[in-house]
């Protein structure tokens, strides 16, 4: 019997791709404006190497990008690209359709719900608050938790200690194939791939389920519980 449902968060309860792009295109624009002298495609280039050499979460890109154009951060130029970023990004940050709904429903069948996310603690906790989601989980897992990432069984681990509850009791829904579905069925627990945020154009993920909505999860764990309208 399913009693927990533990969730990506980026890509899975928030469309994080999007919001990204969203937020550096406004503050490239924005630099562009305050006086850095390239072009907004070579300024894309050498922001994604920055994100592909420090990782997606990386907080000081554009000091790293100014720095490695002038060997010294220009902070006209940084803070308007700062600045616009995160006007854009609140303006870019909203959940999936149904997120809401689904999360309701499925605390009215008396599930536990948790989150298992890589990114740093801060950065989750801040997407949670701003959707007003903060309170909608029993418990959430960040890297700073275990500091080992997904698939490691670790946060995995952690979760489920902290829910009380056992693998086979939980189901994991993530966008990312080789990390939420493969770290959770390695510790036993059903999975299912949200296909509506997969950003790799997955074939093969080896889930339980594959979901295009994530309002299908109630029929899922309906299924699972076998419970019957």
């Amino acid at each position: 019997m399913i009693k927990a449902v533990i969730f990506d968060l980026d890509n899975t309860l928030v469309d994080f791709m999007a919001m990204k792009r969203q937020a550096i295109g406004a503050a490239i624009n924005a630099m562009i404006d305050a006086g850095l002298k390239l072009n907004r495609e070579e300024i894309q280039m050498r922001i994604d190497k920055i994100y592909k050499d420090n990782g997606i979460e990386f907080q000081n890109v554009f000091d790293q990008l100014l720095y490695n154009e002038f060997q010294k951060v220009d902070y006209k130029i940084l803070s308007a690209g700062v600045i616009a970023y995160r006007r854009a990004r609140e303006a870019a940050l909203f959940p999936y359709p149904h997120v809401y709904k689904t999360l309701m429903e499925l605390v009215k069948m008396g599930l536990k719900l948790g989150v298992v996310s890589d990114a740093p603690a801060k950065e989750a906790w801040l997407r949670l608050s701003y959707l007003n989601l903060h309170h909608s989980f029993d418990n959430v897992v960040t890297f700073e938790d275990t500091g080992i990432r997904k698939p490691d069984p670790a946060p995995f681990v952690k979760i489920l200690s902290l829910l009380d509850v056992k693998p086979y009791e939980a189901l994991m829904i993530g966008d990312w194939a080789e990390r939420d579905m493969v770290g959770a069925s390695k510790v036993g627990m059903k999975t299912v791939f949200a296909r509506y945020g997969d950003t790799f154009g997955t074939i093969e993920t080896n889930a339980d389920y594959e979901v295009n909505d994530i309002a299908e999860l109630i029929d899922i764990v309906m299924n699972e519980n076998k419970i019957k309208i």
